[in-house]
């Protein structure tokens, strides 16, 4: 498996417009993709700034290129989003997953 890093700013309120976005034209695509397994935005703000990690998980890089085409450490980004941005990181990075572990706490009851 392959995690795609992807990083971005934008402001406080336009953040909210970017989260929508994503879930509305970034996920359908995604999810149309072979190979994709998973995504999350992570965030951080100072009440002005919103920076943003935009991570995917992938099956392989292989997976990735159906995704982006040949250049696969180039940033895919619509004309939507680029609206929405303050700056954007051009190039993304790769990483493969060495070690994962999932945890699903069981439900108890009082």
């Amino acid at each position: 498996m392959v995690v795609r890093f992807w990083s971005a700013h934008t402001t406080e309120l336009r953040y909210p417009q970017y989260l929508r976005h994503f879930n509305q034209r970034v996920l359908p695509l995604l999810r149309s993709k072979e190979g994709f397994l998973e995504a999350r935005v992570l965030a951080q703000s100072d009440g002005v700034v919103v920076r943003f990690i935009v991570e995917t998980l992938w099956y392989s890089l292989a997976s990735i290129e159906n995704f982006t085409g040949p250049d696969r450490e180039s940033a895919v980004i619509n004309e939507e989003a680029l609206d929405l941005l303050t700056s954007y990181d051009h190039r993304v990075q790769h990483y493969e997953v060495t070690l994962r572990e999932e945890h699903c706490e069981a439900a108890t009851s009082a």
